[in-house]
């Protein structure tokens, strides 16, 4: 547990450098967007362009391990409504609670930090996981929302989920990937060590952006953002751990791989669809706040778990 510890350390402690760096004003609102803009458009895409092209479809797509993690995933989104829905909340509302309590940062934060604590070996997983998110969940909550706005599914709602993912670049991004991957054909030697120097900026860049932004998020209605963010750090991962281990049974890599993902904190384009919809963005900023803090130690508790028989 400690060895993990001090393994994830570093990682958060750039979350916290970035935190500061926000907090202090040293690095304004403004200047986190447009390193976050560097990081999502850039450097993290040329790492995922990278990592795919050096990876067969097979040795991302699991047909177990995806039912796994959808299962676990949406048996965790599932519960996250009901509550929501108990309390009176509408579909729209619901929605992006549900969002909080299933959608983790594996964009930012998994995918640097995951594929340098696991290995390689992680990389095919934990892009699953990511295409799961983006493309499943994102676009189901495009739909809970709009449908629920208009009264009615349309085809307009389903051009706003295809025109949503095509924009994505981390989706554009594997994709490519792949294709470049099916096609057989070497990345030629210049080219690769462009996107590998890009990629290395992805880990720092991205974790110094989560922090930059956590410092102009509040923590407003501390009790909801808590329960969301217990449904993120302990229900989600004990979920999928369950799918993993006993009902889509997969290897004890495999499992530990995408348990740690499911382990990791609210992600941060969840504020950025709740302030899109109008969607309780304060609850979603707390989430995020209190997930992020509290996931120094729920991280490093599950990953310890999870690789232990490895």
């Amino acid at each position: 547990m400690l060895d993990i510890f001090l393994k994830t350390l570093p990682f958060f402690a750039l979350i916290g450098l970035g935190y500061g760096a926000g907090r202090t004003r040293f690095f304004t609102e403004e200047a986190t967007a447009y390193l976050t803009k560097f990081v999502f458009y850039f450097a993290l895409s040329a790492m995922l362009f990278r990592f795919s092209a050096n990876l067969s479809i097979s040795e991302i797509f699991d047909g177990r391990l995806a039912a796994a993690y959808l299962w676990g995933t949406a048996f965790t989104y599932g519960i996250a409504m009901a509550v929501a829905f108990l309390r009176g909340l509408k579909v729209e509302t619901a929605a992006i609670e549900a969002q909080c309590a299933a959608i983790g940062n594996t964009g930012f934060l998994g995918v640097p930090m995951l594929a340098l604590l696991l290995g390689q070996e992680a990389v095919g997983p934990i892009i699953l996981v990511l295409a799961i998110d983006l493309i499943v969940f994102s676009s189901l909550l495009v739909i809970l929302v709009t449908g629920s706005r208009d009264g009615r599914m349309s085809t307009a709602v389903l051009r706003t989920v295809g025109v949503g993912l095509v924009k994505n670049p981390m989706i554009v991004s594997i994709v490519l990937g792949l294709a470049v991957s099916g096609s057989g054909l070497p990345i030629p030697g210049p080219v690769n060590e462009f996107l590998a120097t890009l990629g290395n900026a992805a880990t720092p860049g991205a974790l110094f952006a989560i922090g930059a932004s956590l410092a102009s998020k509040s923590a407003e209605r501390v009790q909801i953002a808590g329960w969301l963010s217990f449904c993120k750090l302990v229900l989600h991962p004990l979920f999928v751990a369950a799918a993993c281990y006993l009902f889509f049974p997969v290897t004890a890599f495999q499992a530990a791989v995408v348990v740690s993902a499911a382990a990791l904190p609210v992600a941060g384009n969840v504020f950025i669809l709740a302030q899109h919809y109008g969607l309780a963005p304060q609850r979603v900023s707390a989430a995020i706040l209190i997930s992020t803090a509290a996931s120094i130690l729920t991280v490093s508790v599950v990953i310890a778990w999870v690789t232990a028989p490895l």
